[in-house]
């Protein structure tokens, strides 16, 4: 535990925040280190991560936020082809809360040959994560870390879950918390595979897109598509941590260094625009879990096939496996009716299961 003057300069650190302060890159480094280590009672803690995003956290104090969880909290897998992998994930706390569809999405893009190493953690605002979906289809969550590394290297799939390659800091501040913090923007952010070179990562509010998109243009990552969805009739800044099948979607991209901001419809996608109650979550993980395995296993014209499918060919797309969206969800779809995500699904489970 950190001495009285770290105490209270810790406490200062606070009150500037909540007063309007700014902080270096450095300095946030600093700070986030000594949460993700536990060096600070949990007051303090979450005193300063409730005055952070209340105000607004910069790019550069995200930025240092980041190198603290990779440096001192991120375990590393390094089994990924050299060409790169790329992930799916979204950021949570996002208001319109849909059937899950990263995991889904993840399994139909290696269905399709795309290397995919997957992050994820479970639920924090929601009904459930990643990690709730994935354990009830058998994943052991806490198998090691080198079972993970087998799975991408034989099977170009794995799962990486946050609470065994998070070391201690988020793990433990994601068992309880239950409000959204700089962890929700920075979390996904996370490279426990250093070969990955492509990242699709929903944003749970706009301005969040290029939040993440200026971090990852920042440590170097090749091609990243920051979507915020929207539903039709709804306020704009009511949406999803993905894209969307019931209205616009706003699309943050980063390629090569450059980033670009534009709206798609799923139209673009060569799919119908749907009401959102089709993709809405369903009350408990079992049940989401259950929608997501009857489209695994041949419910394949149905809306959570449509959902789960355009975000599986937005990661076909920003990795250069499709020219288009539609292209990318045309491959998904196709990956999926041939059973090739089940397939994968399967292996997963068998090289990461109990």
């Amino acid at each position: 535990m950190s001495s009285e003057s770290q105490l209270r300069e810790f406490g200062r650190l606070i009150c500037n925040i909540a007063s309007g302060k700014y902080l270096s890159r450095s300095e946030s480094c600093g700070a986030y280190r000594q949460i993700i280590l536990n060096e600070q009672p949990e007051l303090q803690q979450g005193a300063f991560l409730m005055a952070h995003i209340a105000r607004g956290p910069s790019v550069e104090e995200l930025s240092g936020a980041w190198d603290a969880l990779d440096r001192y909290d991120t375990a590393k897998i390094h089994a990924a082809p050299e060409t790169g992998v790329c992930d799916i994930v979204g950021t949570g706390s996002d208001p319109v809360k849909t059937v899950n569809c990263s995991t889904p999405a993840a399994l139909i893009a290696a269905a399709c040959g795309l290397p995919i190493a997957k992050k994820g953690a479970r639920l924090v605002t929601g009904v459930s994560g990643a990690s709730d979906v994935l354990e009830i289809m058998g994943v052991d969550l806490n198998a090691p870390l080198s079972q993970a590394e087998k799975c991408l290297k034989q099977h170009g799939i794995c799962y990486l879950p946050g609470e065994a390659f998070l070391k201690s800091g988020w793990a433990r501040l994601i068992r309880s918390m239950r409000f959204t913090s700089a962890f929700n923007i920075i979390g996904p952010l996370t490279c426990p595979c250093e070969q990955t070179r492509h990242i699709v990562i929903g944003a749970y509010a706009p301005a969040v897109c290029e939040q993440l998109t200026a971090i990852l243009k920042e440590i170097g990552m090749r091609g990243a598509l920051a979507p915020f969805g929207m539903v039709e009739g709804m306020d704009r800044e009511q949406g999803m941590d993905e894209f969307s099948l019931a209205g616009p979607t706003r699309v943050v991209e980063l390629r090569e260094g450059k980033t670009d901001i534009y709206e798609v419809t799923p139209e673009d996608f060569g799919l119908k625009t749907l009401p959102v109650s089709k993709i809405a979550s369903s009350k408990t993980a079992h049940e989401n879990t259950r929608r997501i395995l009857h489209v695994l296993k041949g419910e394949y014209d149905s809306p959570e096939a449509d959902f789960f499918c355009m975000n599986a060919g937005a990661a076909l797309y920003i990795s250069g496996f499709a020219d288009t969206y539609a292209k990318g969800t045309e491959m998904a779809k196709t990956a999926l009716v041939r059973g090739k995500a089940h397939e994968k699904m399967l292996k997963l489970v068998e090289m990461q299961g109990g």
